[in-house]
């Protein structure tokens, strides 16, 4: 039995010219009968489609393709194959080149990417399935060596001057309508060329001047809501949750257009097709470490701060990643809105929560629904105290903590922190200050 080529892992834009070099190779008689590759995806908008592509063609275009296909796979030397028989052995493939030649279509290529589908050749049997939409795919192709170094995480790849224009795929309102405000999760396509990790942020340049001096509106940034592969694990989409910001004029009796947040009113309006400017990925401060897969990680949000910790459960219980694969500690998520209206993701957190009830665990604060313990409304500091006891021994033990939401949270978070090291005989400085030196302590507030 023939030696399987292993395909390297690669975008949209390099798959499509991967899957060309691959029918020049194929029309060229590079692969003998019987000789297959395993299943790779190609997009998540393709539909499985077969090509069959005869072999025998001529030498030149087999050549360009090899050309083209060492360049995908990153190979140097040069690739060799038999023109005749099976491949003496799989091509050592590794990561793909973010920009590599155009080569020119052969006959049925352009159905072949038009139907977005797969290709079958090789005396008949080269077969590449489309993916749709993750399925059964493990969600690896976009992994550091080893996954959890973060030496090479992108940061400020897109600026303000020269930002990345993304297509907005869905907008769709995600709370009930008893909850306090409008919030909205967008999905939006970058095709793979803007890479991020869990716990960055987007940078948002809405459209239009300002009015007092006609100069462009500043970046608005985002926490992304999504993993690095995406909602639809494809790696080619990422997601915001953005919370509609209204002034409510108390002699109108109404909201005062003039005064509604000008990125996230344009964000929440936007329909399938519409454009954003999008610059980033910024910051390092919420990247969740992975060398050590029994970390504990506490996580801390109010409303749309959730969207970090959503791309974390993503990755750690929903998706098949190294990370999930290895993670054997506990991801401990509270959350404070108004009321039951305004939970978000409530869906994904119960799902996580039943299939992994020894490694996720959650808390919800229902500001106008829930009491604390002296009568009061309960707010984020106060549920997060009632585990006061818990949640000083896993920091003891190495836990990382983190924080994301209203600047607003923290003075309450601060303030109980202080009174439960005071009870225990802690000084609250030193304490934190011994969080932050380990890089426990993570805090991301607006």
């Amino acid at each position: 039995v023939a030696p399987a080529l292993r395909l390297p892992e690669v975008n949209n834009s390099t798959m499509a010219k991967l899957i060309l070099a691959l029918s020049l190779l194929a029309s060229a008689n590079a692969f003998a009968p019987n000789a297959a590759l395993p299943s790779a995806p190609v997009s998540h908008h393709a539909s499985s489609v077969a090509l069959g592509m005869a072999a025998d063609e001529n030498v030149s275009k087999r050549k360009r393709a090899l050309k083209t296909l060492a360049k995908t796979a990153g190979v140097l030397s040069t690739v060799a194959f038999a023109t005749a028989g099976l491949p003496p052995a799989a091509l050592a493939a590794k990561k793909a080149k973010e920009v590599i030649e155009v080569v020119e279509t052969v006959d049925n290529t352009q159905k072949l990417l038009a139907a977005g589908a797969a290709v079958i050749a090789g005396a008949g049997a080269f077969k590449l399935l489309a993916s749709g939409g993750g399925g059964d795919t493990a969600q690896d192709f976009l992994e550091a060596e080893p996954y959890w170094d973060q030496s090479t995480v992108p940061v400020n790849v897109y600026k303000n001057k020269a930002p990345f224009t993304a297509k907005v795929v869905s907008t769709k309102r995600i709370v009930g309508p008893k909850a306090t405000g409008e919030t909205c999760h967008i999905v939006m396509d970058h095709k793979g060329d803007f890479p991020y990790w869990e716990g960055q942020s987007w940078g948002v340049i809405p459209p239009g001047a300002r009015e007092k001096d006609g100069k462009p509106h500043a970046v608005r940034l985002y926490s992304i809501a999504s993993s690095r592969y995406g909602d639809d694990m494809t790696g080619n989409t990422g997601s915001l949750c953005v919370r509609r910001a209204t002034y409510w004029d108390p002699e109108l009796k109404a909201d005062d257009p003039a005064k509604k947040g000008i990125c996230s009113n344009f964000l929440c309006d936007t329909a399938p097709g519409a454009e954003v400017n999008l610059t980033g990925p910024a910051g390092k401060v919420m990247l969740m470490p992975e060398e050590n897969p029994k970390t504990d990680y506490i996580m801390v949000a109010t409303g749309t701060g959730i969207a970090p910790f959503r791309g974390f459960v993503r990755r750690l219980f929903f998706e098949s990643t190294p990370a999930a694969k290895a993670y054997k500690g506990q991801a401990w998520l509270f959350l404070g809105v108004a009321n039951s209206d305004a939970l978000l993701y409530d869906d994904e957190f119960q799902e996580a929560k039943s299939k992994f009830p020894d490694n996720f665990r959650i808390d919800y604060a229902l500001s106008r629904e829930q009491e604390n313990k002296k009568g009061g409304k309960m707010y984020i500091q106060d549920k997060v105290e009632e585990y006061s006891d818990e949640i000083f021994e896993k920091l003891n033990g190495g836990a990382h903590i983190y924080f994301c939401g209203l600047k607003g949270m923290m003075p309450g978070i601060q303030d109980m922190l202080a009174e439960v090291c005071k009870a225990k005989g802690l000084d609250y400085d030193v304490f934190i200050k011994g969080l932050k030196k380990s890089k426990q302590w993570h805090v991301e507030v607006y």
